[in-house]
């Protein structure tokens, strides 16, 4: 709370104002046609937010004085695109992950991945569909990968009824950032045979949360009765004579996905909807149900790797409450038709969230280092449990007017507050 209370408050605009000065993210914001960067910042930045606040481009425009809504338009068409947010968002990642505050979370090798279902409203709801766990509305999913220090480096519109486990290994494989992914978690909805098959000959350790996993059958290379004491836990034995005739084309279909020739979701989608017999779906089923046994006896005999899952699930479930937080306009509904669009609204999102996290890190080491200098006893220890998801110094609404900032790299930061409360007395 200390800290907390100590952080600078700011407008939302300001923030990005004073990120792209660290940053230069602007930049990689470049024109379809020629591309050079956008000569007028603030519509840029507008067009982003309009994305990320999910206001729209036309109500963004009455909110913004002096925005033209034909030059914001304009802007948006020929900047904002996925892959210039990708290379953006590499930006943001990339400096946050070399802060030394960061490291106190993590070393940017472990990440988790989880999707966040939205309601859809409008024209969106025709081409939506209705997931009977949300309720009976239609919606879409935004499927987000964040690192262990709290990075959202990759994040893709799904079905709100598609399977999360077709898209585990797109965000591992192809965001832009430099993060060197070693170790990835999910919930019981990201974990197939298919995806342990695929993240172990990929180079990933692949550590999931699985419901009721007491209750699943371990597969084994032997017969059952050669493990008399988990013989009652072992469902079957494992056909190696299925994975041997199409270990050639397994690896022909790794290599193709790590390449980028096919993406993992698109594969994972085809073999899924191949007949039962077809023999590459057949031999990551063995392959998968060997490394979820590995995976199985290592989860009942570390108790470390239990706890750390669960941390690192809980930092996704902690930042899909700033994202509500964020996407708070419209009532928080996807409203577009096209999947072109809901992906801009969902690309929007992950990257003012990004700008928050990076914002917040900065000012949280600020805060540690003068609350310090005051005379105040913070081990450590303690660092790695305060968490850059806070938002309630930041303001998300009201007008948003962009103000000239001369921030950059090395510029001094903003004053901290003071809190009497907490000082002590001179």
């Amino acid at each position: 709370r200390l800290i907390s209370d100590t952080l600078p408050r700011i407008k939302i605009t300001d923030l990005l104002l004073e990120v792209d000065g660290w940053t230069r993210f602007s930049q990689e914001f470049v024109d379809l046609r020629d591309g050079a960067p956008a000569t007028e910042k603030e519509l840029l930045l507008t067009a982003i937010l309009a994305d990320g606040l999910n206001l729209g481009l036309e109500r963004m425009a009455e909110a913004c004085p002096g925005i033209s809504p034909s030059r914001l338009y304009w802007t948006a068409q020929w900047h904002v695109r996925e892959e210039t947010y990708a290379r953006a968002l590499a930006q943001l990642v990339d400096y946050h992950h070399r802060l030394p505050f960061a490291r106190h979370w993590g070393g940017g090798t472990i990440s988790s991945s989880d999707g966040q279902y939205y309601r859809a409203g409008g024209k969106g709801s025709a081409q939506s569909s209705v997931n009977a766990k949300y309720g009976n509305d239609p919606g879409v999913k935004f499927y987000t990968h964040i690192s262990d220090q709290f990075a959202p480096f990759h994040t893709k519109v799904i079905r709100a009824t598609a399977s999360e486990a077709a898209h585990v290994l797109d965000g591992l494989l192809y965001h832009e950032s430099e993060l060197k992914i070693e170790e990835h978690y999910t919930d019981t909805a990201g974990a197939t045979e298919h995806v342990f098959a695929l993240c172990h000959l990929l180079g990933f350790r692949f550590v999931p949360r699985i419901r009721n996993l007491s209750d699943r059958r371990l597969y084994t290379l032997h017969p059952p009765s050669a493990y008399p004491v988990l013989e009652r836990h072992i469902k079957g034995q494992i056909a190696v004579r299925d994975i041997e005739p199409h270990w050639d084309h397994a690896l022909r279909a790794v290599t193709s996905i790590r390449k980028g020739i096919v993406t993992a979701s698109h594969l994972l989608s085809k073999l899924a909807s191949y007949p039962r017999q077809n023999g590459l779906d057949i031999a990551f089923r063995e392959i998968g149900r060997l490394e979820r046994m590995f995976f199985t006896l290592d989860w009942f005999e570390d108790p470390a790797l239990r706890r750390r899952n669960l941390s690192v699930l809980n930092i996704g479930e902690a930042c899909n409450s700033l994202k509500r937080a964020v996407f708070m306009h419209r009532l928080g509904e996807v409203r577009d038709r096209t999947l072109e669009n809901q992906n801009y609204r969902a690309n929007g999102l992950n990257f003012v969230v990004a700008a928050i996290i990076l914002w917040n890190t900065v000012y949280i080491e600020q805060a540690v280092n003068a609350l310090r200098q005051q005379g105040h006893h913070i081990p450590d220890a303690l660092l790695p449990h305060i968490s850059p998801l806070p938002w309630e110094h930041i303001n998300l609404t009201g007008d948003y007017i962009w103000k000239t900032l001369s921030g950059s790299i090395g510029a001094s930061l903003r004053p901290l507050r003071l809190v009497p409360q907490y000082l002590e007395a001179a």
